[in-house]
């Protein structure tokens, strides 16, 4: 088998030309695969941490039956000593940070009209620290002198006409059914990844929403942890701890359910893509093997001729396809690599997705699952193009093949 290897590997580079064009489609292929998964990859590791860094974190902890019925009545879903909550969080290891939020909905108004709104009460430091994705487009982020300090999202800013440093009043249910009234001052307006959260959401200090809903208590707890890869075993592990407390758990995934359906929606059309280029690649390969084998038909007549079995025929033809691929394969993923590391250099400008006004730019990760897959496809294109032409060549009669070569 040795002896069989060496001479595929010569007679591949003895027949230049025809080794150059496969080599050349092979490679292009593998690397095409690579950049293509490599974009699709990073589209999605930033879907996901635009969504994480922006407003869920990457774990959310509440009382239990709060995602299911705290719209209705949070005031019976507030969690009675958040501090002991985020202690026992920023004990778990992994976790970079833990916040408090309050949420709450009533009505912002300008003083002209007013508009319906969800509101967040955060911890300004915490939250800047999480909230990385979040692009202000005027004003600036909440301090934590801003007891009565308000960021607005960038549709709230547009239907009631506000900016930074306008006074806005926030009317809201208390704890108890009581209504109560407090007038804020905008410092900020905030973009997200999502058009509807900047529509609805506004964010105030944890200290004021406390004291506009007459509570101490607080929702949910948002942790930042400093991995993202972690994030199931960091959960898993939180789990454990908090059980039989009365605190139920959702990871970043759970609460976005649109991430789910986009990395969905993105690994079918990949699988898609790999499918038409092993179809290209078999085409093409399948074309100059062919013509590489029944151009040398006297070639391989004299060898059966002169004892050569066709099962050593088939084997020699296979081999030297294969090499083909395995160099090509390897050729493909450098160029692959390359181009990926240089193209995120620039970076590729990309438009808004969809329910989003921001733009962002776009870059192509080299991911080692994709290389392996891309070498895959490479070689198995070769080694799947020369089993017809080999077992048709194997089939011929000597004194035919001999024929042609004349």
């Amino acid at each position: 088998m040795l002896g069989l290897l060496k001479l595929a590997i010569r007679n591949v580079f003895r027949q230049r030309g025809r080794s150059a064009v496969t080599l050349a489609s092979i490679t292009f292929g593998v690397a095409a695969l690579i950049l293509a998964g490599g974009f699709i990859e990073d589209t999605i590791v930033e879907t996901g941490e635009s969504m994480i860094r922006s407003s869920t974190g990457h774990v959310q902890v509440s009382r239990v039956g709060y995602w299911q019925y705290g719209a209705q009545s949070p005031e019976k879903y507030l969690m009675e000593a958040p501090e002991k909550l985020r202690a026992d969080l920023l004990a778990a290891p992994g976790v970079e940070d833990a916040m408090l939020r309050l949420n709450f909905s009533g009505l912002l108004g300008n003083g002209r009209t007013d508009w319906s709104i969800m509101g967040e009460g955060v911890e300004p430091l915490r939250e800047n620290r999480l909230s990385s994705y979040i692009t202000l487009t005027a004003g600036r982020r909440l301090a934590s002198a801003d007891f009565f300090g308000m960021m607005i999202g960038q549709g709230v800013a547009k239907a009631l006409k506000l900016k930074p440093g306008d006074p806005v009043t926030l009317l809201v249910s208390a704890t108890g059914g009581a209504t109560n009234l407090l007038e804020f001052k905008v410092v900020g307006v905030f973009q997200t990844f999502s058009k509807d959260y900047d529509a609805r959401v506004v964010r105030i200090p944890l200290a004021a929403a406390q004291e506009l809903l007459a509570t101490a208590g607080a929702h949910t707890a948002v942790v930042l942890l400093k991995n993202t890869a972690e994030t199931e075993a960091v959960a898993k592990t939180m789990r454990a701890k908090l059980s039989g407390q009365g605190f139920e758990l959702k990871t970043w995934v759970d609460l976005n359910s649109f991430y789910t359906q986009t990395v969905t929606l993105y690994q079918q059309q990949f699988g898609f893509l790999v499918v038409v280029i092993l179809a290209m690649l078999l085409m093409s390969v399948s074309n100059t093997v062919n013509m590489g084998i029944f151009e040398r038909a006297g070639e391989f007549g004299t060898m059966r001729a002169i004892g050569d079995r066709s099962a050593h025929l088939f084997r020699l033809i296979v081999l030297e396809s294969l090499w083909l691929g395995v160099l090509g394969a390897t050729l493909g993923v450098v160029v692959g690599v390359v181009l990926a590391k240089a193209i995120s250099q620039v970076g590729i400008p990309m438009p808004p997705p969809p329910n989003a006004d921001q733009g962002y730019i776009s870059h192509i990760l080299v991911v080692p699952q994709v290389i392996v897959m891309a070498f895959a496809v490479g070689v198995m294109a070769a080694l799947f193009a020369s089993l017809r032409p080999a077992y048709l060549m194997c089939q011929k009669p000597i004194a035919e093949a001999l024929r042609e070569g004349v």
